[in-house]
């Protein structure tokens, strides 16, 4: 008797080991569980050693850019949650809690310094004028921030007067804009307009008005400056009139077009 041909031996073989689509997908499965099963392993094992070991613990606060500020003041009022998660650590919080607690604080980054640090890189703010409290002084930056008292004024800096009347007609130039802008509008002028050989000689800055600003400088000479507008033609006007009338203690250029000098 014949035994089976090739043919019907390989039809044998391949109905006991099923069909090759369902082997392959069997197989493709399988990796897929393998791969989920060692995803969720290494996911579980990182937000391990970022939350839970000891490993990767705010320990250190480290401080850069301070100038009047200390860095046990910076420190102090940045509250680091020292031994906490480094990556849970709130850098937007510390930096608005620094910027409140130190108005000096012009900018601050905060970030992490891995495996072990929080750094802050701080920008104090910087005076440009000096307002007088008292027997104290109020530093102003030149954006009009008044951002901290001092018992002395720092050196070469000049004094504010806002001397607005509330009873005459520059009054209503203060309800109009503010005591506020008009601080700012003095600081511009000091900060950014006037030439910087006027600003060495600048002693006292008087604001009565948005549109009368004026400028006492050493030897007793006044600069009319009026308004905060037109800056830039103003400082040249002036440059060139002090110039031309060396001699002269007072100078208008609050119409840089029709500039004036008296006195000698």
């Amino acid at each position: 008797m014949a035994g089976p041909t090739t043919a019907e031996r390989g039809e044998r073989q391949q109905e006991s080991s099923g069909p090759p689509l369902v082997r392959r997908f069997g197989r493709r499965r399988l990796r897929v569980i393998i791969i989920l099963v060692l995803g969720s392993l290494l996911g579980a094992g990182c937000v391990w050693v970022l939350y839970g070991s000891q490993w990767l613990r705010a320990e250190r606060v480290s401080v850069s850019g301070t100038r009047v500020l200390t860095p046990e003041q910076v420190r102090e009022a940045a509250g680091v949650p020292v031994g906490a998660p480094l990556i849970s650590v709130d850098t937007d919080a510390i930096e608005a809690r620094l910027r409140r607690k130190l108005p000096r604080i012009d900018s601050v980054d905060v970030f992490r310094s891995w495996p072990h640090g929080i750094g802050l890189k701080v920008t104090e703010r910087s005076p440009v004028v000096v307002v007088r409290k008292g027997t104290a002084f109020v530093e102003v930056d030149d954006e009009g921030v008044r951002f901290a008292t001092v018992s002395d004024a720092p050196k070469g800096l000049p004094t504010l007067e806002l001397t607005v009347s509330r009873s005459d007609s520059s009054a209503a130039s203060l309800r109009r804009f503010g005591e506020d802008r008009l601080v700012r509008e003095a600081v511009r002028v000091v900060a950014g307009d006037i030439p910087a050989a006027v600003a060495r000689e600048t002693r006292i800055v008087k604001v009565r008005s948005y549109d009368d600003i004026s400028l006492e400088l050493s030897g007793g000479r006044t600069v009319a400056w009026g308004s905060g507008e037109k800056g830039r033609a103003k400082a040249r006007t002036l440059t060139a009139l002090m110039k031309a009338a060396p001699g002269a203690r007072h100078f208008d250029v609050s119409t840089p077009t029709a500039p004036a000098s008296a006195g000698s």
